[in-house]
Protein backbone atom coordinates (compact mmCIF):
# COMPACT_ATOMS: atom_id res chain seq x y z
CA UNK A 1 0.00 0.00 0.00
CA UNK A 2 1.31 3.44 -0.70
CA UNK A 3 2.13 5.50 2.05
CA UNK A 4 0.13 8.84 3.02
CA UNK A 5 2.98 11.03 2.28
CA UNK A 6 3.47 9.00 -1.04
CA UNK A 7 -0.41 9.88 -1.57
CA UNK A 8 -0.48 13.36 -0.89
CA UNK A 9 3.31 14.09 -2.51
CA UNK A 10 1.58 11.96 -5.87
CA UNK A 11 -1.25 14.33 -5.79
CA UNK A 12 0.73 17.92 -5.03
CA UNK A 13 2.57 17.21 -7.96
CA UNK A 14 -0.04 15.85 -10.47
CA UNK A 15 -2.27 17.80 -12.68
CA UNK A 16 -5.16 17.39 -10.40
CA UNK A 17 -6.93 20.88 -9.99
CA UNK A 18 -6.20 23.18 -7.11
CA UNK A 19 -6.81 25.89 -5.24
CA UNK A 20 -4.83 28.29 -2.46
CA UNK A 21 -7.38 28.97 0.26
CA UNK A 22 -6.22 31.67 2.13
CA UNK A 23 -8.52 33.12 5.22
CA UNK A 24 -10.46 35.89 4.66
CA UNK A 25 -9.76 36.34 0.69
CA UNK A 26 -13.14 35.89 -1.57
CA UNK A 27 -14.59 33.04 -3.07
CA UNK A 28 -15.31 35.32 -5.63
CA UNK A 29 -12.03 35.24 -7.05
CA UNK A 30 -11.24 31.75 -6.72
CA UNK A 31 -9.92 31.55 -10.17
CA UNK A 32 -7.23 33.22 -9.38
CA UNK A 33 -6.67 31.64 -6.60
CA UNK A 34 -5.51 28.42 -8.63
CA UNK A 35 -1.96 27.95 -8.76
CA UNK A 36 -0.68 28.04 -12.89
CA UNK A 37 2.18 25.50 -11.53
CA UNK A 38 3.00 24.44 -8.65
CA UNK A 39 6.49 21.91 -7.28
CA UNK A 40 8.19 20.81 -4.02
CA UNK A 41 11.65 21.97 -2.80
CA UNK A 42 14.04 20.05 -1.38
CA UNK A 43 12.88 20.91 2.10
CA UNK A 44 9.36 19.78 1.40
CA UNK A 45 8.16 23.14 0.85
CA UNK A 46 5.78 24.26 -1.98
CA UNK A 47 6.35 27.23 -4.77
CA UNK A 48 3.32 27.93 -6.37
CA UNK A 49 3.22 30.22 -9.72
CA UNK A 50 -0.07 32.92 -9.30
CA UNK A 51 -0.98 35.38 -11.60
CA UNK A 52 0.59 38.95 -10.42
CA UNK A 53 -2.86 40.19 -9.18
CA UNK A 54 -4.22 36.83 -7.70
CA UNK A 55 -5.14 37.80 -4.25
CA UNK A 56 -3.48 35.26 -2.61
CA UNK A 57 -0.19 37.12 -4.15
CA UNK A 58 -1.06 40.67 -2.35
CA UNK A 59 -2.11 39.06 1.12
CA UNK A 60 1.75 37.22 0.87
CA UNK A 61 3.22 40.71 -0.13
CA UNK A 62 1.20 42.88 2.64
CA UNK A 63 1.60 40.13 5.38
CA UNK A 64 5.70 40.51 5.21
CA UNK A 65 7.07 39.20 8.32
CA UNK A 66 3.93 38.15 9.67
CA UNK A 67 2.68 33.93 9.53
CA UNK A 68 0.46 34.03 6.78
CA UNK A 69 -1.71 30.79 6.70
CA UNK A 70 -3.40 29.02 3.96
CA UNK A 71 -3.90 25.79 2.55
CA UNK A 72 -3.69 24.14 -0.58
CA UNK A 73 -6.24 21.66 -1.30
CA UNK A 74 -6.18 19.67 -4.40
CA UNK A 75 -9.45 17.17 -5.86
CA UNK A 76 -8.58 14.43 -7.86
CA UNK A 77 -11.03 13.15 -10.24
CA UNK A 78 -10.98 9.55 -12.40
CA UNK A 79 -9.49 10.64 -15.69
CA UNK A 80 -12.39 7.85 -16.75
CA UNK A 81 -16.04 8.28 -17.01
CA UNK A 82 -17.29 6.28 -13.74
CA UNK A 83 -20.12 6.72 -11.37
CA UNK A 84 -18.66 8.74 -8.05
CA UNK A 85 -15.47 10.26 -9.78
CA UNK A 86 -13.74 11.96 -7.21
CA UNK A 87 -10.94 9.90 -6.40
CA UNK A 88 -10.29 12.10 -3.16
CA UNK A 89 -8.96 15.25 -1.93
CA UNK A 90 -5.23 16.42 -0.38
CA UNK A 91 -4.99 19.65 1.71
CA UNK A 92 -1.59 20.81 2.78
CA UNK A 93 -1.19 24.06 5.28
CA UNK A 94 1.68 26.42 6.04
CA UNK A 95 2.79 29.63 5.96
CA UNK A 96 2.63 31.59 2.79
CA UNK A 97 5.38 34.04 1.69
CA UNK A 98 6.47 35.62 -1.82
CA UNK A 99 9.34 34.60 -3.49
CA UNK A 100 10.15 38.28 -5.64
CA UNK A 101 12.12 37.89 -9.04
CA UNK A 102 11.16 34.28 -9.63
CA UNK A 103 8.51 33.88 -11.79
CA UNK A 104 7.81 34.75 -15.42
CA UNK A 105 5.89 38.28 -16.93
CA UNK A 106 2.17 38.52 -15.59
CA UNK A 107 2.99 36.07 -12.57
CA UNK A 108 4.29 35.56 -8.66
CA UNK A 109 5.61 32.73 -7.01
CA UNK A 110 4.35 31.80 -3.93
CA UNK A 111 6.26 29.81 -1.10
CA UNK A 112 4.21 27.76 1.08
CA UNK A 113 5.87 26.29 4.01
CA UNK A 114 4.42 23.43 5.10
CA UNK A 115 3.00 22.91 8.25
CA UNK A 116 1.08 19.39 7.65
CA UNK A 117 -0.54 17.91 5.41
CA UNK A 118 -4.05 15.46 5.53
CA UNK A 119 -5.38 13.43 2.47
CA UNK A 120 -8.65 11.58 1.34
CA UNK A 121 -8.90 9.14 -0.68
CA UNK A 122 -9.38 5.68 -1.98
CA UNK A 123 -7.20 4.11 0.88
CA UNK A 124 -8.97 6.22 3.28
CA UNK A 125 -8.01 9.50 5.45
CA UNK A 126 -4.81 10.29 7.17
CA UNK A 127 -2.45 13.02 8.23
CA UNK A 128 0.78 13.48 7.06
CA UNK A 129 3.50 15.48 9.05
CA UNK A 130 5.73 17.87 7.34
CA UNK A 131 9.14 15.66 7.68
CA UNK A 132 7.30 12.27 6.24
CA UNK A 133 5.71 14.95 3.14
CA UNK A 134 9.34 16.19 2.91
CA UNK A 135 10.76 12.84 2.44
CA UNK A 136 8.09 11.05 0.21
CA UNK A 137 8.59 10.84 -3.30
CA UNK A 138 5.80 10.72 -5.88
CA UNK A 139 4.64 7.85 -7.96
CA UNK A 140 6.45 7.12 -11.07
CA UNK A 141 3.89 6.49 -13.13
CA UNK A 142 1.42 9.61 -11.92
CA UNK A 143 2.38 11.06 -14.57
CA UNK A 144 1.21 8.35 -17.17
CA UNK A 145 -1.56 7.43 -15.47
CA UNK A 146 -4.64 9.56 -17.08
CA UNK A 147 -3.27 8.10 -21.10
CA UNK A 148 -2.71 4.41 -19.26
CA UNK A 149 -6.21 4.48 -17.91
CA UNK A 150 -8.39 6.07 -20.65
CA UNK A 151 -6.36 3.45 -22.79
CA UNK A 152 -7.19 0.65 -20.41
CA UNK A 153 -10.89 1.65 -20.52
CA UNK A 154 -11.21 2.20 -24.70
CA UNK A 155 -8.81 -0.45 -25.92
CA UNK A 156 -9.32 -3.39 -23.23
CA UNK A 157 -12.64 -3.71 -22.10
CA UNK A 158 -12.96 -7.43 -22.93
CA UNK A 159 -9.68 -8.31 -20.94
CA UNK A 160 -10.91 -6.02 -17.82
CA UNK A 161 -14.20 -7.58 -17.79
CA UNK A 162 -12.18 -11.50 -17.35
CA UNK A 163 -10.58 -9.72 -13.97
CA UNK A 164 -14.38 -10.48 -12.36
CA UNK A 165 -12.92 -14.57 -12.31
CA UNK A 166 -10.19 -13.28 -9.85
CA UNK A 167 -12.84 -12.39 -7.40
CA UNK A 168 -13.85 -15.30 -6.16
CA UNK A 169 -17.24 -15.57 -3.66
CA UNK A 170 -17.60 -11.85 -4.14
CA UNK A 171 -18.38 -12.48 -8.13
CA UNK A 172 -20.97 -15.31 -7.00
CA UNK A 173 -23.86 -13.11 -6.95
CA UNK A 174 -22.28 -10.31 -9.52
CA UNK A 175 -20.96 -12.27 -12.62
CA UNK A 176 -22.86 -15.04 -12.80
CA UNK A 177 -25.65 -14.36 -14.86
CA UNK A 178 -25.01 -10.49 -15.57
CA UNK A 179 -21.64 -9.11 -15.68
CA UNK A 180 -20.71 -5.63 -14.06
CA UNK A 181 -19.27 -2.91 -16.34
CA UNK A 182 -15.72 -3.01 -15.50
CA UNK A 183 -13.73 0.79 -15.21
CA UNK A 184 -10.10 1.08 -14.50
CA UNK A 185 -10.37 3.61 -11.88
CA UNK A 186 -6.42 4.24 -10.31
CA UNK A 187 -3.31 2.67 -11.19
CA UNK A 188 0.15 3.01 -9.39
CA UNK A 189 3.35 1.17 -9.02
CA UNK A 190 1.39 -1.55 -6.83
CA UNK A 191 -1.45 -2.35 -8.58
CA UNK A 192 -4.47 -1.44 -10.08
CA UNK A 193 -7.92 -0.42 -8.71
CA UNK A 194 -11.05 -1.37 -10.65
CA UNK A 195 -14.59 -0.17 -9.96
CA UNK A 196 -17.31 -2.70 -10.91
CA UNK A 197 -20.95 -1.06 -11.61
CA UNK A 198 -23.45 -3.17 -11.57
CA UNK A 199 -26.62 -2.86 -13.37
CA UNK A 200 -28.94 -2.12 -10.21
CA UNK A 201 -26.62 1.04 -9.86
CA UNK A 202 -24.76 -0.18 -6.98
CA UNK A 203 -21.23 -0.53 -7.74
CA UNK A 204 -17.90 -1.78 -5.75
CA UNK A 205 -14.09 -1.31 -6.28
CA UNK A 206 -11.30 -4.34 -6.25
CA UNK A 207 -7.68 -4.13 -6.21
CA UNK A 208 -5.59 -5.95 -7.72
CA UNK A 209 -1.98 -6.31 -6.66
CA UNK A 210 1.38 -6.78 -8.79
CA UNK A 211 3.90 -9.54 -7.63
CA UNK A 212 6.51 -6.57 -7.41
CA UNK A 213 6.30 -2.56 -8.23
CA UNK A 214 6.40 -1.31 -11.06
CA UNK A 215 8.89 1.23 -12.24
CA UNK A 216 8.13 2.51 -15.34
CA UNK A 217 5.28 1.90 -18.23
CA UNK A 218 7.50 -0.64 -20.05
CA UNK A 219 7.77 -2.99 -16.97
CA UNK A 220 3.57 -2.18 -15.90
CA UNK A 221 3.05 -3.41 -19.52
CA UNK A 222 4.49 -6.91 -17.95
CA UNK A 223 2.67 -6.72 -14.49
CA UNK A 224 -0.41 -6.19 -16.59
CA UNK A 225 0.03 -8.91 -18.99
CA UNK A 226 0.71 -11.28 -16.03
CA UNK A 227 -2.42 -10.21 -14.27
CA UNK A 228 -4.45 -10.39 -17.65
CA UNK A 229 -3.23 -14.02 -18.16
CA UNK A 230 -3.71 -14.94 -14.51
CA UNK A 231 -7.61 -13.50 -15.19
CA UNK A 232 -7.84 -15.58 -18.05
CA UNK A 233 -7.42 -18.92 -16.49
Amino acid sequence: MPSAAERTRTLVQSTCSAVLLVPGLEWSASDQLMPLSRSVGPDGDLFLELPADSPAVRAATHAQDDELSAVLEITDVAPVSVPHRIRGRARVGGWLTSVPGMAGPGRMLLRLETGEAHIDDLWGEECVDAEDFRDAVPDPLAVHETDLLQHLYSAHGEQLATLCGLLGERAACTCAAHRPAVVPLALDRLGLRVRFCERDGGCFDARFEFPEPVRDVAELSHAMHTLFEAAAR
